[in-house]
């Protein structure tokens, strides 16, 4: 049989007539949608572009919060990205791109206690027509808000019903009372905030202990705060009530002295000396989740755990020496020619040292992370404290130390005369020259201590009135161990200070509350 001679059968192909209106409407339907895809295509996609996501949004920063970052749903024409951001109260800042995500990264670090608008609105996606002529097609306007973290700070009482206590002020908040934060039945000794401000860590000894038996039983302890920043790149974390107390080391079988808390709030290193053998004096360290133990083959005296919470700084007899916290971290450092760290740069970049002259001097040399190192102060006296301004210039560089400095006085006996002041710091070839700048005269006033915000605009310091007479162990008490009769805080603001050689005129304000040894929260 020749089937080339038989008629043409639809259905012995398979193919089915349509002979069903349904059948013609769902072919008219699909052609014409290929087309309009068709023709969608050629022509490009026109909806207005738009942001994805901000990484900022409705997120409360702090001074380690450098830049945020706009992700777009396609790429954009950067200029017109950069010409119409818009940021209120200002920041200023620098843009960076990488495909459709924009990052801003902030000069200095933002002021606290204030809310902050991002808007963006007239800029265009990135798409060109025939003949490379631009036609980007203008973005739908984009509004957010975020917060930097409230300005506060905490101290330890000294009269009345918060003697000894650890007390918190938030001067962000409408009511700035004082909040205690420990029982009275604690005398705390020293703190240290974490680092998202929501506890604090502190040594304390029970009152009925200190009482008889001074400070030598102190144990430490972590309180919450109330804080709850949601911050930048972290999982919303509940908000913990101020004032819930947990215990992390005892001093049944060890004296705890100094401590120190990491930048990342993961490590806290302890001096801790053998009620046993008194020989067994060295710093142990607490990791999270990890049991207490000392640091292998480590001891010495003073020391300050670095930036970049992988060693420490200590003091050894040969001088200081740079040592590892963890065993994948740098080998040990020596710096024999320092007899003391006073300050680190925030971002691990640069340290302020102190040398002992043999002319009864002190110099302060600043160290950077590359061995660079230069002398930018010599004073006959005291070099107490030192803290690297967060705000830089142009180029990236710090440009601004404050100092607690005490200059020694031309008389019969041996005094000295301490003050606030600011160095300036400036580049002058490859040598860093400092220019000293006093700021505040403190009249016999050796105990004070300072504390620099951390968004550099201003510092809170105490000035302390101690007494002769003898007083019950558990009385407040200076690092000299003296009994504190009163002490005053005191704010001084430095957003006055003038950038050339013409002098500073601040003015520091009285605070309304009765402590010493006051710190900012980061």
């Amino acid at each position: 049989m020749n089937i080339f001679n038989k008629k043409f059968n639809p259905s012995f192909f398979g193919i089915l007539p349509f002979k069903q209106p349904i059948d013609r409407t769902a072919i008219f339907l699909i052609l014409l949608l290929s087309v309009l895809m068709g023709l969608l295509l050629l022509s490009g996609d026109r909806t207005a572009p738009r942001v994805r996501e901000f990484s900022w949004e409705n997120k409360q920063i702090g001074a380690a919060d450098t830049g945020f970052i706009l992700n777009f749903f396609r790429p954009m024409n950067h200029s017109t990205v950069e010409e119409n951001l818009k940021l209120e109260p200002p920041l200023p800042g620098k843009f960076s791109w990488a495909g459709r995500r924009m990052a801003y990264t902030l000069k200095d670090p933002a002021p606290y206690g204030v809310t902050y608008t991002v808007k963006l609105a007239g800029a265009t996606d990135k798409y060109f027509g025939e003949n490379n002529q631009y036609k980007g097609t203008p973005m739908q306007p984009f509004s957010s808000s975020f917060r930097s973290r409230d300005r506060a700070f905490a101290y330890i009482g000294v009269q009345g019903e918060t003697e000894s206590r650890l007390m918190l002020v938030n001067l962000t908040s409408s009511d700035s009372k004082p909040i205690p934060l420990t029982p009275k039945d604690l005398v705390v000794t020293d703190f240290k905030p974490y680092p998202d401000s929501d506890r604090i860590l502190f040594s304390a000894t029970d009152r009925s202990i200190a009482r008889t038996g001074g400070t030598l039983n102190q144990e430490l302890f972590t309180v919450t705060t109330g804080l709850n920043p949601q911050s930048p790149g972290s999982e919303a974390q509940p908000a913990q009530p101020a004032g819930r107390i947990d215990k992390l080391l005892d001093s049944k079988d060890y004296q705890n002295l100094k401590f120190d808390l990491s930048a990342d709030g993961k490590i806290i290193i302890v001096q801790r000396l053998n009620r046993r053998n008194p020989g067994d004096f060295s710093p142990w360290i607490l990791s999270e989740k990890v049991a207490p133990k000392p640091l292998e083959n480590q001891q010495g005296g003073d020391f300050m755990i670095r930036p970049d919470s992988t060693s420490m700084v200590i003091s050894q007899k040969q001088g200081l020496a740079i040592v590892p916290l963890t065993p994948e971290a740098d080998p040990v450092e020596f710096l024999p020619k320092y007899e003391q760290v006073l300050g680190m740069a925030r971002d691990n970049s640069a340290a302020a040292y102190v040398k002992y002259n043999s002319d009864f001097t002190r110099s302060l040399f600043i160290l950077d992370n590359q061995g660079a190192e230069q002398e930018i102060l010599r004073i006959p006296g005291s070099i107490i404290a030192v803290y690297f301004d967060p705000r830089k210039n142009k180029d990236n560089q710090f440009q601004r130390l404050y100092c607690l400095l005490a200059q020694r006085l031309e008389t019969e006996s041996y005094k000295e005369q301490p003050f606030i002041a600011a160095i300036d710091l400036k580049k002058e070839g490859t040598r860093l020259v400092g220019t000293i700048k006093p700021l505040l005269i403190l009249p016999n006033q050796l105990d004070t201590q300072i504390s620099l915000s951390p968004d550099g605009l201003a510092l809170i310091f105490d000035q302390s009135v101690t007494t002769a007479k003898p007083t019950a162990g558990d009385s407040p008490r200076n690092d000299s161990g003296q009994s504190i009769a009163t002490s005053r805080l005191w704010l001084l603001p430095l957003l006055e200070i003038p950038a050339d050689s013409s002098p500073a005129k601040v003015q520091p304000e009285e605070l309304p509350f009765a402590g010493y040894h006051p710190r900012w929260l980061p």
